[in-house]
C-alpha cells in the first residue's frame, strides 16, 4: 500500500508598505515566501518600482520560509530595480534566507549596486 502524497501548505503571506521613510520605501514581508504565496509580493515590488525610487528596501523580519520561487522574486526584484535605477537592499535577512542566498550567489548579485546614469538612460548591463 503506498502512503498518500503529502503536498506542502504554505502559510499565509502578507505584506506591507511603508512609504514614510524619505530614504525610499520598504516592503515588509510576513509569512512564507512559496510558490503558493509569492503572487503578491512580486505585484507589489513592480507597484513599487514603477515610481522608481532611488533605493526600495525588502524587509524580511518575520519570514518563516522561503522556496525558489521566493528567492525568484528577490531576484526579479533585483533586475527591474536596475532597469528603473533602483537599489534594492535587504533587510532583517534571518539566517536560513542568509545562507540561501550565499548558496546561490544572489548575495554577491544583491551587493551590485544599481549604476544610476545621469542622463535618463537605463544602466548598461554588466556580466
Amino acid at each position: 500500500m503506498q502512503s498518500p502524497v503529502r503536498r506542502p501548505e504554505a502559510s499565509d503571506l502578507t505584506t506591507s508598505v511603508d512609504l514614510s521613510d524619505p530614504a525610499g520605501p520598504v516592503i515588509r514581508v510576513t509569512g512564507e515566501l512559496a510558490y503558493a504565496t509569492c503572487g503578491p509580493l512580486r505585484v507589489e515590488v513592480d507597484r513599487v518600482l514603477a515610481d522608481a525610487p532611488p533605493t526600495l528596501v525588502l524587509d524580511f523580519t518575520d519570514l518563516h520560509f522561503i522556496d525558489s520561487t521566493g528567492l525568484a522574486v528577490i531576484v526579479h526584484a533585483w533586475r527591474e530595480g536596475r532597469e528603473v535605477g533602483t537599489d534594492i537592499r535587504l533587510r532583517a535577512v534571518p539566517p536560513f534566507l542568509a545562507s540561501i542566498l550565499d548558496i546561490t550567489g544572489v548575495a554577491g548579485l544583491l551587493a551590485r549596486h544599481t549604476q544610476a546614469r545621469t542622463d535618463g538612460r537605463r544602466p548598461a548591463a554588466t556580466a
